[in-house]
């Protein structure tokens, strides 16, 4: 097999080579009357690409580096490739003819922003995994929260949370070296680098800040003025720097936290979206006399334009990402952005429901009145939407939704066929929304008992016209092969019977419709033949067979729960924890253990006896 391309070509076109011959070579008897050329046309930033291929080779040719690389495994995907989860045991790949080489058709991105943002617990080897499977599926974007993802490293070799593995020394210098090796992998794909967030507020105290976790150490006197006043105190947030925000009245807070973004944009090029939020929780906002006169978003708009303003001083043509999030989703009342190109709106309704789909049928509804540290955040979509609109009539620039249907939603989802299915009509409603794209803040173990959610979110965020049956079938094909559709019709159920609000702590919680559906998940779950595996990727049986344990599990929990059973109900999460914990090391890159029981503990509701 011959790959020709440019000699200048950049590393991202020669590891598209790379990956054409690898992939080829085990689909074909012979590959040696092969030639095939690799070309970009330019750099533009939307991604598409040409596919013009005979039986003896042909060419890929994208719009920049990244194209290309995405030309090539979308042809590889034609060809009958399918990249199931991350990691090469979850691929299924073909043997097929020269015949079946033959193509010609092109392609064109619908969204511009089409990515996922770390979450969870997760090694190494998870996100390298998760890295390498995104422009498989389409995506071209990865988001390292905080300076340094030390939080979701850390989670994992800690093993926090499970007391059947022996925590490993993890320090934040082990974070900082893996983080550049992974963004160097990150690259070598193309993708595009987004970093930081949250963190920002933090370091403006003089804390470094890596994570949400308490510090012992008391603000120093010099650092006490910047933080927010609450109650007539300025103190951390529940010990949290990275949850406490600043007093943007003073001077001296604007003036570090600016000099502290301008500083991190000049020592990091390689950043393609660098983010600027403000701290995380909400009700937490200044109180002082000077911050009462204007509102969150006003100063966090001066804060924007006086980053731009030094950023422009320096040259320095950084992107901004700013932040609709708990106080930021009521627009400004007086400052607009100076400059609206450096920026990108991000809106992130982490309050929604995902028992359905964005609902753009019904009438607007009014933004309601902001009450400072008195708040209370939209569970209606159209109540998120309005202060989307609301943004939108001051600001006409670049924007994308940071949404969360794998961040804590999946869990209630027992199937994964119903979280699919909004996902996938999500993504069809952006454009009509003025959006641009979508970036999805989740754990990356995420595939008990598939990773058929992900795989439809890349799919279409590519393809926006993807028809979210063809990819399910396809999946399920690939997957379970010839019992796809009993399998598909038993995940399918157990979707139909479950609650993501009820397991996020939205709603009563005793409730006996729930505990009745419950009861009818642990029916299916005996009653379902997974014994004999069937042809398809014998993995994901394995994994189907996990599943089946975990929901039993699960399901048993929440129905004592919501049948108002406290102490059934406490010993059902003592027994799927025992489960899951017990059985993380053989299946931990599907099932995020950390998360789970963080989800299970902070919103379900189970009466525990422990913190």
């Amino acid at each position: 097999m011959k790959i020709a391309f440019d000699a200048a070509a950049s590393q991202t076109v020669r590891f598209a080579a790379s990956e054409l011959e690898k992939y080829l070579t085990k689909m074909l008897p012979s590959t040696s009357q092969l030639a095939f050329r690799l070309t970009v046309t330019g750099r533009q930033p939307l991604d598409a690409f040409s596919v013009r291929i005979a039986a003896d080779g042909g060419e890929i040719c994208g719009v920049n580096d990244r194209s290309v690389l995405l030309g090539v495994y979308d042809y590889l995907h034609r060809l009958g490739c399918r990249f199931l989860a991350p990691g090469a045991d979850c691929e299924v790949i073909p043997a097929i003819s020269p015949q079946a080489l033959p193509a010609a058709y092109e392609k064109r991105a619908s969204f511009r922003h089409r990515g996922v943002c770390i979450e969870g617990a997760d090694s190494r080897e998870n996100i390298l995994d998760f890295i390498d499977w995104l422009p498989k599926l389409g995506y071209n974007s990865f988001f390292f929260q905080f300076k340094v993802p030390f939080a979701f490293l850390a989670r994992w070799y800690q093993h926090q949370g499970n007391p059947h593995l022996k925590p490993e020394a993890y320090r934040v210098e082990d974070a900082q070296a893996d983080t550049a090796a992974l963004e160097a992998e990150l690259k070598k794909r193309g993708l595009m680098l987004h970093k930081v967030g949250h963190g920002w507020t933090g370091e403006v105290l003089g804390y470094q800040t890596v994570s949400w976790d308490q510090q012992p150490r008391p603000l120093a006197p010099e650092e006490r003025a910047m933080a927010a006043e609450i109650a007539g105190r300025r103190e951390l947030w529940q010990g949290s720097p990275a949850n406490t925000n600043l007093c943007f009245h003073n001077g001296d807070a604007v003036d570090a936290f600016a000099r502290l973004v301008v500083n991190y944009a000049r020592e990091n090029p390689a950043v393609d979206y660098l983010h600027v939020w403000l701290a995380d929780e909400y009700n937490n906002v200044c109180e002082c006399g000077g911050c009462r006169q204007t509102t969150p978003s006003d100063q966090y708009v001066a804060l924007l334009n006086e980053i731009d303003r030094r950023l422009t001083a320096e040259g320095l043509p950084t992107r901004i990402v700013f932040l609709l999030y708990q106080e930021l989703l009521w627009p400004p009342i007086r400052e607009k952005l100076a400059h609206p190109d450096r920026f990108v709106l991000m809106f992130a309704p982490i309050s929604r429901t995902f028992e359905s789909s964005y609902d753009l049928s019904g009438p607007e509804v009014p933004v309601p009145a902001f009450v400072r540290n008195h708040i209370v955040l939209p569970t209606n979509l159209q109540e998120n939407l309005a202060f989307l609109r609301g943004w939108q009539r001051l600001f006409h620039g670049d924007s994308f939704v940071y949404d969360y249907p794998l961040g804590r939603a999946h869990y209630g989802d027992l199937g994964y066929v119903h979280i699919a299915r909004v996902i996938s009509s999500d993504i069809k409603q952006l454009h009509k929304m003025g959006l641009d794209g979508y970036i999805s803040c989740q754990e990356l173990r995420v595939c008990l008992p598939n990773a058929l959610p992900n795989y439809i979110m890349g799919y279409t965020l590519f393809d926006e016209s993807a028809d979210p049956q063809a990819l399910i079938q396809e999946y399920f094909s690939a997957a379970y092969g010839a019992r796809a559709g009993e399998i598909l019709s038993y995940l399918d159920a157990l979707s139909s019977l479950s609650s993501c609000d009820y397991l996020n702590g939205k709603g009563p919680r005793t409730d006996p419709a729930i505990a009745g559906r419950m009861e009818q998940v642990s029916r299916l779950c005996r009653d379902v033949s997974l014994d004999a595996a069937g042809d398809g990727c014998p993995l994901f049986w394995e994994i189907l067979r996990y599943h089946r344990d975990y929901v039993l599990a699960l399901s048993r929990a929440l129905g004592a729960l919501a049948g108002g059973d406290a102490r059934q109900a406490a010993d059902g999460w003592y027994a799927l924890r025992e489960l899951i914990c017990q059985n993380e090391q053989k299946y931990q890159p599907f099932l995020d253990v950390y998360r789970v029981l963080e989800v299970t503990r902070k919103y379900t509701g189970f009466p525990l006896s422990e913190e």
